[in-house]
């Protein structure tokens, strides 16, 4: 018989708190986990990104804290990145509310006042990244002295980043009789050193390991000239639907999501150096369909939970094989397919080999045929009319196109145009933006202008009007004439 969650021992508010969201059955990992964690054993578990790890740690967590007094939450959970650590919050919310406790998430990119008042209220369980949590204990607004349950999350991770020293001071202000769970991709190094250092007698579980094999994704390795990748990238997307998009650097991702916009897809770039504020509008527009491509780099390969995403695009290639394993989870998830299409270029045909090898990746390097993509779309896809393969792509010229020109007031000072490009491309095609900027600073004068088609434009107006744009309340409208000519 098929193991629930009320077998594993979890209290019947939260296995009914589950059933709301139709979440019956464990994964193996959360199966394995949960009755040990509630027993009070320290947990050391081997789980990639997609196993279902969160609730494996998540709702024993919720089961066994106390009520957390001011300043002095109950639990800790560490996590890598600002995009993990509020996709945990996210997910154990709702949940939380079952067992009558608070979950707040902390890091870095936002103000303070609202993580500051969060704990002066009372946190039972705190979500943090190491940097803003050391940051926020040095400023007296945190102790961990009452933190008798600290999970770390992808400690792999915190590893590549450099975070484990942050992590050993922080878990060395916990108290020394604490439940410590630890979960990653690996167990080895550094990871293995933080454990025999801060774990007592860990039982041990491994998730099945997240491979080529393993993922319900279909892999093709295209062989391509370098300047044709933009090219092949709209191709991909146009042919497959949502897809997340990889580039190495920030600015390539900046630069691509341009230029894939302008070729009449709607994108997004999401990197570290973006604000919060743009990387949750990146986020929200592509999780929404407004945005059909992601372009980002490595940040959102771990810590972004997106179902409806149909495929992964490498335009620059991975690190290593790990880094490819998990840019390509990005799809295929929750029990659907998905499509991982790798643009090589002939430099690189030899590493790519290597690559496969440590995979034992068996596919063709070949030339680019996205006819077989088509054949694997979603049938709502497989039925649009596509161009001919002979047939070369165009735009239509502006003088063909009424164009419409929007005024855009209230915009921050640190507004650019790549910004306003990048909010608008969500309701379509983008022909030009400009912010008018003050001589002397340089800084935004707070207004500005974006030229659309006249369809995307009525879009855009209806749907951005009034909406919050840096902690502001943007004014869309149709620019008069006079305002602009010139």
């Amino acid at each position: 018989m098929t193991a629930t969650f009320a077998h594993l021992g979890l209290p019947e508010a939260l296995v009914r708190a589950l059933g709301r969201r139709n979440i019956e059955t464990p994964f193996p990992i959360q199966a394995a986990a949960i009755p040990d964690a509630l027993a009070g054993r320290d947990i050391l578990g081997k789980a990639p990104t997609g196993s279902g790890k969160t609730l494996a740690f998540g709702l024993p967590t919720l089961a066994r804290v106390d009520k957390a007094r001011r300043h002095r939450p109950s639990a800790l959970i560490l996590a890598p990145t600002r995009e993990l650590a509020e996709q945990i919050k996210k997910e154990l919310q709702p949940l939380a509310s079952a067992s009558h406790r608070h979950v707040a998430a902390v890091y870095g990119g936002v103000g303070y006042g609202p993580q500051k008042h969060a704990l002066r209220r009372g946190v039972d369980i705190l979500v943090a990244t190491p940097g803003r949590l050391e940051d926020l204990i040095e400023q007296g607004s945190v102790e961990l002295g009452n933190a008798g349950i600290v999970v770390v999350d992808e400690a792999d991770r915190m590893a590549d980043m450099g975070f484990l020293p942050a992590v050993r001071r922080i878990l060395d202000q916990t108290p020394a009789d604490r439940q410590t769970l630890l979960f990653s991709a690996t167990l080895d190094g550094e990871v293995s050193v933080v454990s025999r250092a801060y774990q007592r007698d860990p039982v041990r579980h491994e998730a099945d390991a997240l491979n080529p094999e393993t993922m319900d994704a279909a892999h093709h390795f295209w062989l391509v000239r370098h300047a044709d990748r933009i090219q092949h990238t709209v191709d991909v997307v146009e042919a497959t639907g949502q897809a997340i998009v990889f580039t190495r650097t920030r600015r390539g991702a900046d630069r691509l999501a341009k230029q894939v916009v302008g070729h009449g897809v709607g994108a997004v770039a999401l990197h570290g150096g973006r604000s919060q504020n743009q990387r949750n509008r990146a986020l929200q527009a592509f999780a929404s369909g407004k945005a059909q491509a992601l372009i980002a780099t490595d940040v959102a390969a771990r810590g972004i939970h997106i179902d409806a995403v149909d495929s992964v695009i490498h335009y620059d290639m991975p690190h290593d094989a790990k880094d490819y394993v998990h840019r390509s989870g990005r799809t295929a998830r929750a029990g659907a397919t998905g499509t991982v299409v790798s643009l090589i270029t002939h430099e690189q045909r030899r590493s790519a080999r290597r690559m496969q090898r440590h995979l034992d990746l068996d596919e063709p390097i070949a030339e680019p045929r996205i006819d077989v993509l088509r054949a694997g779309a979603p049938a709502d896809r497989k039925d649009r009319p596509q161009r001919p393969e002979h047939e070369p792509r165009s735009r239509p010229r502006r003088s063909e196109t009424k164009t419409t020109s929007l005024y855009v007031a209230n915009l921050p000072w640190s507004a650019s145009e790549a910004d306003l490009r990048s909010l608008f491309s969500g309701h379509g095609d983008v022909h030009d933006t400009t912010v008018i900027t003050d001589k002397q600073t340089g800084r935004s004068k707070g207004f500005g202008f974006v030229d659309m088609p006249a369809p995307a434009a009525e879009r855009a107006v209806d749907k951005l009007h009034g909406t919050d744009f840096g902690g502001r309340d943007l004014t869309v409208r149709v620019a008069k004439p006079s305002r602009y000519a010139g």
